[in-house]
């Protein structure tokens, strides 16, 4: 049981409220869209710019969160229209990546759970077959990116694909699928995660042996800073590897990240920064960070003793807390729900800064319903 004393009931059932009475205008109005960010408080469309774009998934994902918690069928009805602009994705087979699991484990994946829609459920299926063959036999990772610049490449992200094949092992009843995800989640844990909880964010290693050549600073500020939805990713990821599998060690690792993100976020008063160690000066935030990391945290309360889900559940809380009081749009009008998000630590330019990105929004909702006792797990 989640610990949650009355003034959260209070403010939970408050926030809830007011995302739902949003999320069901949004959901009429960007019904032809697959959104990732919003300018001027409108929705733009993935599907007509960038069909194979990594989060095009997410729009979908949030629909059926939505759908799972009211059954009202406006958002059955954006989450299977989102599915079916994505199904243009499949056409342009070089382009896809490792995140075929954001793009259609949370759109056709989530369908076939809650409908039983076998089309769903083979889409699902492709998706993890291209996941699958990704792997790297002799090196045991799954490569992020294409081109052969990039073969040695893998990136803490993929903590949150791989839930696909621990899928797909189950449907097919092949665990040959499973044993790929956790020899990418073993690697994660030897090669990304370092010692104090902090990630990686690019490991390089050699295509043969699988040996670490090189760390790259990826999203965040430096190689040897910490990238902090890098680190959600690993919260969040872990604890799920967890429980597909059961494995100790995946539990220990998740409860290292997120020991190591609370830490961290504290000192800001629960608004995450992009970066853990970054400079003081100026401060970038990235709200997706937060939201993302305490949906790990409410997992990760379920498997640990009373004393230390009770401090998982309060740190997400002021999570989710912070984001309501200092990120979140609930104007009807706008589109976007979580604003302040940042794609990446602003070393070159000010793109992608402090702007509303749909994971957030994604997040925000998946948190808010776990805490309301939704037991859907999307991933």
């Amino acid at each position: 049981m989640l610990y949650m004393i009355n003034e959260n009931k209070t403010w939970l059932e408050s926030a809830w409220k007011k995302t739902e009475k949003k999320m069901k205008k949004v959901a009429v109005r960007s019904r032809g869209k697959i959104p990732y960010t919003a300018a001027n408080g409108v929705h733009n469309n993935m599907a007509e710019s960038c069909i194979d774009w990594w989060t095009n998934g997410f729009w979908s994902g949030l629909m059926w969160l939505m759908y799972s918690e009211t059954h009202d069928d406006d958002f059955k009805e954006t989450a299977v229209n989102g599915e079916k602009l994505l199904d243009k994705a499949f056409e342009k087979y070089e382009l896809l990546h490792h995140d075929v699991g954001f793009m259609w484990h949370l759109s056709a994946g989530a369908n076939y759970r809650l409908t039983g829609d076998l089309k769903a459920r083979n889409k699902n299926l492709f998706a993890a077959s291209i996941l699958a063959s990704r792997y790297n036999i002799n090196a045991s990772y799954i490569r992020a990116w294409n081109g052969r610049d990039v073969e040695g490449w893998s990136i803490i992200d993929c903590m949150m694909n791989i839930p696909l094949l621990y899928w797909a092992s189950k449907e097919l009843n092949d665990d040959n699928l499973k044993n790929i995800a956790t020899a990418h989640a073993d690697m994660a844990l030897r090669d990304h995660i370092r010692d104090d909880g902090s990630v990686n964010h690019i490991v390089e290693h050699d295509v043969t042996t699988g040996n670490v050549v090189q760390i790259h600073g990826g999203q965040g500020y430096s190689k040897n800073s910490c990238w902090s939805r890098g680190a959600a990713w690993a919260v969040y990821g872990t604890i799920l590897s967890y429980i597909h599998t059961q494995k100790q060690e995946y539990l220990d690792a998740a409860i290292k990240t997120a020991d190591y993100f609370i830490e961290n976020s504290k000192k800001t008063q629960y608004k995450v920064l992009v970066d853990f160690r970054q400079p003081s000066e100026p401060v970038y935030y990235d709200s997706t960070a937060g939201v993302c990391a305490a949906c790990g945290l409410l997992e990760i309360a379920k498997y640990v003793p009373e004393d230390q889900a009770k401090n998982y559940t309060e740190a997400a809380i002021n999570l989710l807390k912070a984001t309501d009081e200092n990120f979140c749009d609930y104007d009807e009008n706008t589109d976007a729900l979580v604003l302040c998000g940042t794609e990446r630590y602003p070393l070159e330019n000010m793109n992608g800064v402090h702007i509303p990105i749909i994971y957030g929004d994604f997040f925000y909702v998946e948190a808010l319903l776990k805490l309301k006792g939704n037991d859907f797990l999307i991933w």
